[in-house]
């Protein structure tokens, strides 16, 4: 009837349900369907059928309801997904782990980084590092949301805060400073304003529900969603809408240089991120890894000194 390999024993048997069930699982939490999980996966939608259904007796509980939308995860199936996570993560740790001898400049890293540092920063560092060490491969998440590194969700981050945890090695590359900027054309459009209570009579960019700037304390001036004339919790929309020209808004001090734009008012921001580079202690023995971490702080530091 199909061509699909049968399910490992492993998955049926006292042992419990083996990953690829969880695997399967997992995509059909994402995608909503057996059909979405099995593009998603390559395999046919029978063979996730028949994953569900095994993992279903195995643990003896209903793993999802049928609705016009899709399939719904049952209360049961919810509690299963931070576990069936922490397989995927210690799944793919295991493949980037046997994709390079320890002692070679070969394999994979993966790395995460929040959106500004991943989109607007990390690219030419990447590239230099590809043009010294071809034969490693890179993978990159972007988030602003820190990545467990002790599950290992990634090998090296990129942090703006010092971590806590005692089995990750940390280096600080400095601290980069965030002002008030604006677009050259905004500004021979409009003018800039010339003292802080100006500032909110111009277009602010800024957040929607998730402040970039969290304490008020790094303020000399007040922050309200009503007061800003573009909303987006993005910082990478953010920073495209002041290059566009669209209002004034706060970005790093060197990606402003960069791009051409203008500072102004230094005073009405005292604000400053810390760059780390992190990775758990466990991957110095990795020649990739130690690369990649050296590389990282390197060239990390020395776009803090433009800040």
């Amino acid at each position: 009837m199909s061509s699909d390999p049968k399910l490992p024993q492993s998955g049926i048997s006292g042992t419990g349900p083996g990953w690829e069930m969880y695997r399967s699982f997992l995509a059909v939490i994402r995608e909503g369907s057996l059909s979405g999980a099995a593009r998603a996966l390559g395999l046919t939608q029978p063979t996730i059928g028949r994953h569900m259904d095994a993992l279903e007796a195995a643990l003896g509980v209903p793993l999802f309801t049928r609705s016009r939308s899709g399939l719904t995860p049952t209360e049961g199936a919810l509690a299963l997904v931070p576990h069936a996570e922490a397989m995927a993560s210690a799944a793919a740790a295991l493949e980037r782990a046997a994709s390079g001898d320890a002692e070679e400049d070969r394999g994979t890293v993966r790395l995460t980084a929040s959106e500004m540092i991943g989109t607007e920063v990390l690219p030419p560092i990447l590239t230099r590092f590809r043009a010294q060490h071809p034969r490693i491969d890179l993978e990159l998440v972007i988030s602003n949301r820190n990545q467990d590194l002790l599950r290992r969700d990634a090998d090296i981050a990129i942090r703006m805060t010092r971590p806590t945890q005692t089995a990750l090695v940390a280096k600080k590359a400095g601290s980069v400073a965030l002002g008030l900027h604006a677009h050259p054309q905004y500004a021979a459009r409009h003018g800039l304003p010339e003292r802080v209570e100006d500032v909110f009579r111009h277009p602010v960019i800024g957040f929607d529900r998730a402040p970039s700037i969290r304490d008020p304390g790094q303020l000399n001036l007040p922050l309200n969603r009503d007061m800003f004339a573009f909303r987006a919790d993005s910082d990478y929309t953010q920073y495209a809408m002041l290059k566009a020209g669209y209002g004034i808004g706060i970005c790093q001090y060197p990606l402003g240089r960069r791009d051409g734009l203008i500072a102004f008012l230094p005073d009405a921001l005292d604000f400053a991120l810390d760059i780390w580079i992190v990775m758990h202690e466990d991957l110095r023995t990795s020649r990739r890894m130690r690369l990649m971490f050296d590389h990282l702080a390197d060239d990390l530091t020395a776009y803090c000194r433009k800040g």
